[in-house]
């Protein structure tokens, strides 16, 4: 860096930094306490609380690493948070795991344990400590408070910003022993993929500036002249293109604003107060991490304000000794302004979610806790003369201890219903686990008991929008329809942007045949979440209803280009198409589908529809007889291969006896009463030369058509029924 005065270097720190020995067995000894807490989570599954966001239902994460993937990590939020690197890591991570959940949980780990490794070497090289630094990055890497951002796979950016904020600070501790302008760029290179990992970090030249302090002693260099305040102003303005960078990521989260529905926003004071008290309950869990669970609701009648009182006297009287103890204990102020510093964009002042607070955000702040807590019981041991077998044990029991606790912790998230119902057990009131616990439930087809968990959410609290949703989820599987599009519209009430409520009002409207009413709601739902494959298929589903073949096929298009894989969509693409007449371009689609699904009967029907519209007539037959052998019982399959049959235009595929077998069959399973299959069987009869039979079936086809007003099937028909009376067959014309 350039200026004048050049910034202070930093003193070398005392203490012994060539014990390489015993720091490469305290790395490993961190990895592997690290691994003795979290490795389980290499058995354990996806939970319903965003995991389907960031990953298993998250079409551009599960198409893996392509360019169109990759530009979108970079051009679009998730949950509300610009954190590109994060997607881009979990599309890595589906390229290797695909949606094996293990593989994601186990990035997680590494990813935290390269953090504590890193912590521990920075705060060496920057303190000469060793055993102090160890104790605080074994503090930091197994703290049941750490259970949340490590087992939770959506969590992923806490540990990727993690490991880059060691980087920063190892970058920036190599940078002020010796400055130059290419050490500073690896600082501002490891801070902004930080950044773009979490934004969370936009703190931390607040962090670099504490260092300066505590333990660089960079204020207490004043050789370059003017006095300390020109020294800090010096340090502050030494941190400007930093500064830019939190800058240039707070207006990149502004640009995403948080959605929160009136109902639960919190007035300022009320913010106010939970902050207050939230960085108290912090402290508490530091030292006694019992009853952790997520998420922490705001209570709905507001904090007592006795509470809120007696937290800002606390945090004030901590604020105070600290800043009494500065020049004797420096570490004591460094420590408690990092904690209060790091915390702040997440405090709750500005209110970003419906969260009173969160373990995973104590995963950096909670590290000055650890460090001035270390740092003074180093100091007061010394004065006490306390021998360092004693010392030593107590920590090694300490650390045992948490490492217990964080094991047990981490096992409630091995699973959604375990999950869910230790967070009851914590706080039986918590409505958002009754409602995950219900979405499971619901899954499983336990659906009365889902619809009680939703019911009880929403007793507690009655204008919760998700809760609305999912009860009318559940209601539409009972087939309570009218009951489901009440909830759908009260959960739209509250959250008129919810795009999922949208989608699901129009699926349980399309059950009542509003078909218009649905092509809204699937328009409005596509407008929020333009990535809803599900939403594009059932709209052209739809609009392919409503005679809008050109308007189907579009979004038919338009979920084929996120999901490529998907059956489905190639399969109504594909009869869309032959509809348009089109059976050219209907091929390539259904042929892929059957490629990825050759064992779908239904793929098979189609596909043997366009293959007559091509003239391909023995392929056809082929796919006609592979389908039946799959669905022998399949009455549609069995009249359209008995039409077949009877009525090719190739002599050598036709076969009148056979053709009499399976629609004789089709016609027996649908009663006798559809009049196309009733014609189907009087076409086999004449080919099989039984013409009496054959016009005896088409007089009684003929009324049922007629009553069902299909003036086609009447109209052919009649046709065919001359011929069956003058004693000829009918047979189609081969296609042009």
């Amino acid at each position: 860096m350039t200026g004048s005065p050049s910034p202070p270097k930093a003193p070398v720190a005392t203490g012994r930094l060539d014990q390489r020995g015993p720091v490469a067995a305290l790395c490993l000894l961190l990895v592997a306490i690290t691994f003795a807490v979290f490795g389980q989570t290499a058995h354990f599954g996806f939970v319903n609380f965003d995991d389907d966001l960031y990953v298993y239902a998250n079409a551009r994460v599960t198409c893996a690493l392509t360019w169109k993937g990759l530009l979108w990590a970079w051009m679009h939020p998730v949950c509300y948070f610009y954190h590109p690197l994060t997607m881009l890591s979990l599309m890595v991570d589906y390229q290797l795991h695909g949606l094996h959940a293990g593989g994601y949980h186990l990035t997680n780990v590494l990813l935290h344990a390269a953090s504590a490794v890193l912590l521990f070497l920075v705060l060496r090289r920057m303190s000469g400590a060793l055993w102090r630094s160890a104790f605080v990055a074994a503090v930091f890497a197994i703290h049941p408070l750490r259970v949340e951002s490590v087992a939770w796979i959506s969590e992923r950016k806490d540990v990727l910003s993690g490991m880059f904020f060691m980087l920063t600070l190892g970058a920036y501790a190599r940078y002020v022993r010796q400055p130059s302008r290419r050490r500073y760029a690896a600082v501002a290179l490891a801070y902004a993929l930080g950044l773009l990992s979490k934004n969370m970090l936009v703190t931390l030249p607040m962090v670099l500036l504490l260092l300066d302090w505590w333990p660089l002693q960079r204020f207490k260099l004043d050789g370059a002249g003017g006095g300390k305040a020109a020294l800090f102003w010096r340090l502050v303005k030494e941190k400007i293109p930093l500064f830019l960078l939190s800058i240039a990521s707070c207006v990149a989260t502004a640009l995403v604003p948080v959605k929160i529905p009136e109902s639960v926003r919190v007035p300022l004071f009320g913010r106010i107060g939970n902050a207050l008290v939230s960085y108290v309950i912090y402290l508490r869990q530091m030292v006694c991490p019992a009853r952790l669970a997520i998420p922490y609701l705001y209570p709905p009648n507001g904090l007592p304000f006795w509470m809120v009182g007696l937290a800002f006297v606390l945090l004030a009287a901590i604020s105070i000794t600290v800043w009494a103890c500065r020049e004797r204990r420096p570490y004591l102020l460094m420590g408690w302004l990092w904690y209060l510093g790091m915390l702040l964009p997440v405090a709750g002042f500005i209110q970003i979610s419906y969260h009173a607070r969160a373990d995973r955000y104590t995963y950096l702040p909670a590290i000055g806790l650890a460090l001035a807590a270390t740092w003074a019981v180093g100091d007061w041991s010394r004065r006490w003369k306390l021998p360092r077998a004693v010392l030593g044990g107590l920590m090694a029991a300490l650390i045992a201890a948490l490492m217990i606790c964080s094991w047990k912790q981490t096992g409630y998230w091995k699973d959604t219903e375990t999950l869910w119902t230790h967070t009851l057990a914590c706080a039986p009131g918590n409505h958002t686990a009754l409602s995950k616990l219900g979405l499971l439930l619901c899954q499983q087809g336990r659906l009365d008991e889902a619809v009680a968990h939703y019911q009880n959410g929403l007793q507690i609290y009655p204008d919760d929008a998700e809760i609305h949703a999912d009860l009318g989820n559940a209601l539409l599987q009972q087939g309570n329809v009218d009951q489901a599009i009440a909830h759908y519209l009260m959960a739209l009430k509250v959250m008129p942007d919810f795009a999922e409520a949208h989608y699901n009002l129009g699926n349980a409207l399309v059950q009542k045949d509003r078909f218009s009413e649905a092509v809204t709601q699937f328009q409005v739902a596509l407008r929020f979440n333009p990535t809803n494959a599900d939403a594009h298929i059932n709209l052209g589903n739809v609009l392919f209803k409503l005679g809008r073949v050109d308007e189907a096929i579009a979004h038919y298009q338009n979920a084929l280009q996120i999901k490529p894989d998907f059956v489905p969509v190639r399969l109504n693409l594909g009869n869309a198409l032959l509809q348009m007449g089109k059976p050219d371009q209907a091929l390539a689609h259904l042929q892929q589908a059957l490629d990825a699904n050759p064992n779908n009967a239904g793929l098979r029907l189609s596909l043997g529809l366009c293959l007559l519209q091509l003239g391909r007539m023995q392929d056809a037959l082929s796919q006609y007889q592979n389908a039946l052998q799959i669905e022998p019982a399949n009455p549609a399959l069995q009249n359209n291969l008995s039409w077949l049959l009877a009525t090719c235009p190739e002599a050598s595929l036709r076969d009148g006896n056979r053709a009499v077998e399976l629609a004789r069959q089709a016609n027996a399973l649908t009663s006798g009463q559809n009049p196309a299959f009733l014609a189907t069987l009087a076409a086999a009869f004449a080919e099989a030369g039984r013409f009496p039979e054959a016009v005896e079936t088409a007089q009684r086809a003929l009324p049922l058509a007629e009553a069902q007003s299909n003036t086609m099937l009447a109209a052919m028909l009649q046709s065919e029924l001359k011929l069956y009376q003058a004693g000829a067959p009918f047979h189609t014309e081969p296609p042009h």
